[in-house]
């Protein structure tokens, strides 16, 4: 959520810099709210100010009255009546507040300076590429012609099991697609430094609500069917990031990396990448979450980048770096680099990792804070990155490994995790 504060003091150059994000700040209605808020502040107040000092001399009031055979009874109705005011006017204060919270919780977090104008993915910029496509002496097939051919990927059986943008592995390719996740987690904990955490797969409403997926995106979750308001979780990062929700911790920077399954309901996303693992309602995902100081945080989402990168350059797999433009920047996100590798089938490259950093906005909406250096609480920065989607980098080395036979050439670093084999097929 976006500091009060600055949308008080600084309105219209907030708004400027929300039309990065092709988003247009309704200006007129929280000037609105927000004079309401102020009027009903000051006339709550008053009258508890009038309540509290009606209170202290009301008992000298009934005791005078009583000694001059007065009835004591408009007394006390009077005071019946400033309790009465003070509810009434609580009440009202916190409709209006009610309704300024709800225009608030709707703002995007405000795009970083660096943060390239656009409107969508064509418009993100490159920064950087590594490694060269391979060239093929033979036609290449996709993920799921290779897959179908080794016997080991199976859409139709998981589409009997549950439906459709499931998929089911056997053999050494399922057994690829878990040494993938134990690599990528092994290499995070003993390379890059972050602790493995075990995280729910199931989140309340609260957790979704502090890493900005609710209220604005509740149609991309699988909410479960009862009255405690559970949800699947879309990604690691709503479990791990909440873990230090209404905390104050004492010491920074902590990187947490995590390996979970991840739920989507893909709204709005028919008609594209139907075919294969692209696009699915289940994943598998190893998650990277850094909590930092504010004047680390930048430098904080390089090396988060690098992170990402370092996992791709293991495996050999070519990739590109983008900058998000504002347009396809996420609610939550200040800036973003996307990583995408290079898929042969496709003759392009895909998303494969997308790492963020997201300023204090998730820590304003969660209260996750620190003690700066004078010992005072101070919101902290959140920041998170894909290291990377398990499914997507199988595909990958699926599609960039493979060979004129139809097998497939297991990457080096995997071998001694795959019991030494040097392919599938």
């Amino acid at each position: 959520m976006i500091d009060p504060k600055l949308l008080r003091s600084d309105l219209n150059a907030i708004a400027d810099k929300l039309t990065v994000k092709g988003y247009e700040l309704d200006c007129e209605t929280f000037l609105a709210l927000e004079a309401q808020r102020k009027a009903l502040q000051l006339a709550a107040e008053s009258v508890q100010q009038e309540r509290n000092a009606y209170a202290k001399s009301m008992g000298k009031l009934i005791g005078q009255a009583k000694a001059s055979g007065e009835d004591v009874e408009p007394l006390k109705l009077k005071g019946e009546q400033l309790k009465n005011d003070s509810i009434a006017a609580d009440a009202a204060l916190a409709e209006v507040q009610q309704a300024l919270d709800e225009l608030l919780h709707g703002i995007p977090n405000i795009p970083h300076e660096s943060v390239p104008a656009g409107k969508d993915e064509d418009d993100n910029v490159e920064v950087r590429t590594w490694g060269t496509p391979k060239t093929f002496n033979f036609d290449v097939k996709d993920h799921v012609d290779l897959g179908d051919a080794l016997n080991s990927l199976d859409f139709d059986t998981a589409a009997k099991i549950t439906g459709s943008r499931f998929s089911q592995m056997r053999g050494d390719l399922a057994t690829l697609h878990r040494v993938l996740t134990q690599f990528m987690i092994n290499t995070h904990i003993a390379e890059h430094g972050y602790e493995e955490v075990y995280v729910p797969y199931i989140v309340n409403r609260e957790s979704l609500f502090g890493t900005g997926q609710l209220p604005k995106f509740e149609e991309d979750l699988f909410k479960l069917d009862d009255e405690r308001d559970f949800y699947l979780i879309p990604t690691a990062e709503v479990p791990v990031t909440n873990i230090y929700r209404n905390e104050i911790v004492d010491e920074l920077p902590i990187k947490l990396v995590a390996h979970t399954p991840c739920f989507r309901s893909e709204a709005g996303s028919y008609g594209r990448d139907t075919r294969g693992m692209i696009r699915q309602h289940q994943f598998e995902k190893v998650e990277m979450v850094q909590f930092v100081r504010p004047d680390n945080s930048w430098d904080a989402l390089e090396e988060l980048v690098g992170h990402a990168e370092n996992i791709l350059q293991k495996l050999d797999l070519p990739y590109r770096t983008v900058i998000l433009c504002g347009g396809d920047l996420g609610f939550s996100a200040a800036k973003t680099y996307d990583i995408e590798v290079w898929l042969p089938s496709q003759g392009k490259y895909r998303e494969i990792s997308s790492c963020s950093n997201f300023a204090d906005f998730q820590a304003r909406r969660m209260k996750a804070r620190y003690r700066n250096d004078q010992g005072k609480p101070e919101l902290l920065h959140t920041l998170n990155g894909s290291g990377l989607a398990v499914g997507r980098t199988l595909l990958a080395v699926m599609e960039n490994y493979q060979r004129k036979d139809g097998s497939i050439e297991i990457p080096e670093v995997l071998r001694p995790m795959m019991n030494g084999k040097t392919s599938i097929g």
